[in-house]
């Protein structure tokens, strides 16, 4: 690709009179730089070390940086963020890709189902990573979860507005017993108010023929829960009626609250979160922890059924568990 036609699609300036004219291909680590590339970064060291690796031409936006090697275009721009999804984006015009948004949980349940993931790129929640996984793949589908990633690289990316057809035939807050497409599952590990996200999961799917199993349903590491007996281990739910249940995300608390209000009046649940934590249209005050040793605390000292715990690693049953053989 020309160098002029590179500027002229970033609006950026070039600094410089290099003797190159073209660059082969792009890149945001030096670290697989050819001979030839295109280096994009704000790093004085790894600019170097992409020069030194053979680079043609560097775009940043650091207006500080010197030019080292005027045989190297140097091209600065307003934003380097901004200037990158911009050359990626013309760079994806010229393939047939289909880029999708999905939340986290459709996402979740996508890689937990699909068995064949080899035509399937899932981005990363980095920029450069995701730059990177798109630039340089031959795939033809890509999916993620970053709504300002997606929007900057394809500003029309589709989310998941089709699901298989499917309904709840029981559950519990743990477990669902559900038909999807004609096939019953019964009492997966599936907390109800995910079941659309994972008819959305199994939707997206059929739509671009990928293999999938609806038997490998298990709760997402968005909701995971832990029953415990009182010595606080955990145990089968069906030896014990307190868990501790991990989450994430604020939306599935209030969803395990209003599950809680209208299907077990007789349950006594409590919600940890880091100090203020803001948790709108809940009626109870959440318990504040400033560490984990605090929430371990809590958990020991007070009496609950359902603790719903926000922002922390089920990891630590194990160490409430020892610490309280100890007493």
């Amino acid at each position: 690709m020309k160098i002029e036609n590179i500027i002229n699609l970033i609006n950026g300036e070039l600094l410089n009179s290099p003797t190159v004219t073209e660059i082969d291909s792009a890149t945001v680590f030096y670290s697989k730089i050819d001979n030839g590339d295109l280096f994009i970064s704000n790093n004085i060291e790894d600019i170097n070390r992409a020069i030194d690796r053979g680079a043609y031409a560097i775009i940043y936006d650091d207006k500080s940086i010197k030019i080292e090697d005027n045989e190297v275009a140097h091209i600065l721009v307003d934003d380097i963020y901004e200037a990158s999804f911009r050359f990626l984006r013309y760079v994806i015009l010229n393939k047939d890709v289909s880029i999708r948004y999905l939340n986290m949980h459709e996402l979740s349940f996508a890689k937990m189902i699909i068995t064949q993931k080899s035509n399937l790129t899932i981005l990363s929640d980095d920029w450069k990573k995701a730059f990177e996984q798109i630039l340089n793949s031959n795939d033809r589908l890509f999916v993620g979860s970053n709504k300002k990633i997606l929007s900057m690289i394809k500003p029309d990316t589709k989310i998941l507005s089709k699901k298989a057809d499917g309904y709840i035939i029981m559950d519990t807050l743990f477990k669902s017993t559900f038909k999807i497409d004609k096939f019953i599952y019964q009492e997966k590990e599936l907390v109800p108010f995910h079941f659309d996200n994972l008819c959305r999961a199994v939707y997206f799917a059929k739509e671009y023929d990928l293999p999938y199993e609806i038997d490998r349903v298990k709760y997402t590491k968005h909701f995971t829960p832990v029953f415990i007996d009182d010595s606080m281990s955990s145990t089968s739910s069906k030896k014990s009626d307190r868990v501790l249940i991990f989450v994430d995300n604020i939306e599935d608390i209030l969803e395990a609250k209003d599950y809680i209000k209208h299907n077990g009046k007789w349950i006594k649940s409590i919600v940890l979160t880091p100090p203020k934590t803001k948790i709108k249209n809940m009626m109870d005050n959440p318990i504040w922890f400033e560490n984990e040793e605090e929430a371990k605390d809590i958990i020991q000292n007070n009496h609950f059924n359902y603790a719903l715990v926000y922002s922390l690693d089920k990891s630590i049953v194990n160490s409430i568990k020892n610490e309280y053989s100890l007493f």
